[in-house]
């Protein structure tokens, strides 16, 4: 078997179909195509796919090799190099599961659980709808400790038993609206002022009080605090029982996710932006993390992500895998963690109800009572919709 053909598509995400002369195809996806970097992860994926042509599917390890060391920039490489990576190995683990007529999970060391305990994740945005937080610039944003308290029971009506939040993306209601741009998701850098920090405390005591002391919480900061201000919203929030605190700097400098965690009571969790298990090493070898959260569709794909789960297995770190993509990423996502022994949650994003999602797979899979069923079809368990193919921008390399 080889490759003889892929496709690479840009459309709900930027996505790869990998064709084999036996006429199996497999799908993977570069994890990208949120913020601003969806034109660089379509063009490297072409780029690669022209270097993966030729070689046989089922040599996963090999392909992986060649595309980080025989490509120049897959050494050290950043999050556009190790999408497409990513997509392609992911796309062909799809392929090695059809062929064997098995999900991937059999091929990783067999399933570990069949249903996924799931989050729901980034309730500051709203959830389900405009009518939940306040429409402005295209988006649900909640401003008011009130509205954390609606879209809190909204979500827990909806058999969730945790959700994630970032108390701090959002300007409080001193913040005109025409001034949104300037303080929406922006960093916090020295000292926050005592009216900021009790804002996101109001929010949070608001989440706690309409979920009950058994509602999980978990701190979500988008990189977007520096070391001293992660430590103050740390220990302002250290009363609400949360169960981690995600991203609470950028992890350019793991020394001080240390210092962090040395002067923060909650354990700390990042990934996202970490791309392969060398940016992994250090946070794990100081213990400065509790929890890893790899992004399979920009960490190297399945993989380089089985590597990275069975390392922080080693430190005694959780894995919540970041979970914000397309449906393809997603269903890859799930079966590596029904694999995993030191799985911790899934993420699942209220926007994936949204029909630009939904349609783009050709399987929907939703959580019920805080649970998803784990995908069980031969390979990655999720195929492009024809009507994602039809609308997408698409190149075929052969």
């Amino acid at each position: 078997m080889r490759i003889e053909s892929i496709d690479v598509y840009m459309g709900y995400a930027i996505t790869v179909k990998v064709n084999t002369d036996t006429g199996l195809s497999g799908y993977g996806e570069a994890g990208l195509q949120f913020g601003n970097s969806r034109m660089a992860a379509f063009g490297q994926c072409q780029d690669f796919a022209r270097m993966a042509l030729g070689f046989d599917p089922m040599n996963t390890e090999a392909l992986w090799n060649h595309l980080k060391y025989d490509s120049f920039w897959g050494v050290n490489g950043g999050p556009v190099v190790m999408g497409a990576i990513s997509a392609i190995d992911t796309a062909c683990w799809d392929i090695k599961g059809k062929r064997l007529s098995v999900p991937v999970y059999e091929l990783l060391g067999g399933r570990s659980r069949r249903k996924l305990h799931a989050y729901a994740s980034q309730i500051q945005l709203g959830w389900g709808g405009e009518e939940c937080g306040e429409k402005a610039f295209g988006r649900n944003l909640l401003r008011d400790p009130q509205e954390y308290y609606d879209v809190t029971r909204r979500v827990i009506s909806e058999g969730f038993d945790t959700v994630k939040v970032d108390p701090m993306h959002v300007p409080g209601p001193w913040v005109e609206e025409s001034e949104w741009d300037n303080h929406i998701g922006k960093g916090y850098r020295g000292v926050m002022t005592r009216r900021e920090i009790q804002l996101v405390k109001d929010r949070v005591a608001a989440i706690r009080e309409a979920g009950g002391p058994d509602l999980g919480i978990i701190i979500e900061a988008h990189s977007i605090l520096d070391a001293n201000t992660a430590c103050l919203v740390g220990n302002a929030l250290a009363d609400f029982g949360i169960m981690y605190f995600e991203e609470p700097t950028e992890p350019s400098n793991p020394r001080l996710f240390r210092y962090i965690s040395s002067h923060c009571p909650i354990p700390l969790a990042t990934g996202e932006r970490c791309y392969t298990r060398w940016d992994f090493r250090e946070f794990l070898e100081d213990r400065s993390l509790s929890i890893v959260q790899p992004d399979l569709s920009n960490t190297g794909g399945i993989t380089e992500t089985k590597k990275i789960a069975d390392m922080a297995a080693v430190y005694d770190a959780s894995v919540q895998l970041h979970v914000c993509g397309g449906p393809i990423a997603t269903a890859a996502s799930m079966q590596l963690e029904a694999v995993i022994p030191d799985f911790c949650i899934h993420e699942y994003i209220g926007g994936a109800r949204k029909n630009d999602y939904i349609s783009s797979g050709l399987y929907d899979y939703q959580p019920k009572d805080s649970y998803i069923d784990v995908p069980d079809i031969p390979g990655i368990g999720q195929e492009m919709s024809t009507e994602e193919i039809n609308a997408a921008l698409h190149v075929h390399i052969q």
